[in-house]
């Protein structure tokens, strides 16, 4: 579940592996029948914590179809592995759901991790730092190329220079945007820059407490405001073969106009 400004959203998360196309559509209909909030997919392109060879469709292209299938939950993805996509072709991809679904985005985009992925499609895995050093480049790309008519960026790790990304989202001034992570010192950091939700696994209440502390701060050093609000979901398989996902909290921490 969410909660945002003192209203309680609920949803579903459940990961597209082990499944079939029109099973998981059926799912996300039903969730939408039965007057749920949001539902999300996850960014993967073998299945995770379970028998890495069956089946397992990409998340955002079925995000997509997702929201052409629906009407009115909030469509999200948790979350976006970075290392994945140029953040410029992610702004696009990320604009083109938006006006799929009518406005309904919820873009949720981490460090990524997944190893196997990785070696098998050989895509570079950079140490843990600079991943989230370039995830934290990767926000600011996007929110600029979201509202400007031309975006020049020249960071350590990635550089566009004069971008156009049109149309511009049906959500102004921003897709609403979460980060995943838990990491205190720049994770958190990234959630205070440029985030509207922080996406984090259960934890104990003084470890959650303590994040949220940290993540207090790096707001105040930024200037953001964080919510007060909080929320939490639960992952369900959606096939008998599929062992069931940990348990995830979100946690809404910043709002800017929202």
């Amino acid at each position: 579940m969410q909660i945002f400004d003192g209203q309680l959203r609920f949803g579903i998360h459940a990961g597209p592996q082990h499944t079939s196309y029109a099973d998981y559509a059926a799912l996300w209909r039903a969730a939408e029948e039965m007057g749920f909030d949001w539902a999300s997919v996850f960014d993967h392109f073998i299945p995770i914590q379970t028998d890495p060879e069956g089946p397992c469709f990409e998340g955002l292209t079925l995000l997509a179809a997702m929201a052409a299938q629906t009407t009115k939950i909030r469509c999200g993805i948790l979350v976006v592995g970075n290392t994945y996509r140029n953040p410029a072709v992610l702004a696009n991809i990320a604009t083109t759901i938006d006006h799929i679904s009518g406005g309904r985005l919820e873009l949720g985009v981490g460090a990524g991790w997944w190893e196997m992925e990785h070696e098998q499609y050989g895509i570079p895995l950079p140490p843990i730092g600079r991943r989230i050093r370039m995830l934290g480049e990767t926000l600011p790309i996007l929110k600029q190329l979201w509202s400007e008519k031309r975006t020049t960026f020249a960071g350590r790790y990635y550089q566009i220079t004069d971008a156009l990304c049109e149309p511009k989202p049906v959500q102004q001034p921003s897709i609403p945007l979460w980060v995943g992570g838990s990491g205190e010192k720049l994770t958190l950091r990234a959630v205070a820059e440029s985030a509207e939700g922080w996406n984090t696994f259960f934890m104990p209440v003084e470890a959650y407490q303590r994040k949220l502390d940290i993540l207090g701060g790096h707001c105040q050093a930024v200037g953001a405001t964080r919510g007060t609000s909080a929320s939490r979901s639960s992952c369900k398989p959606s096939s008998p073969r599929r062992r069931p996902k940990s348990t995830h909290a979100w946690r809404t921490l910043r709002r800017r106009g929202r």
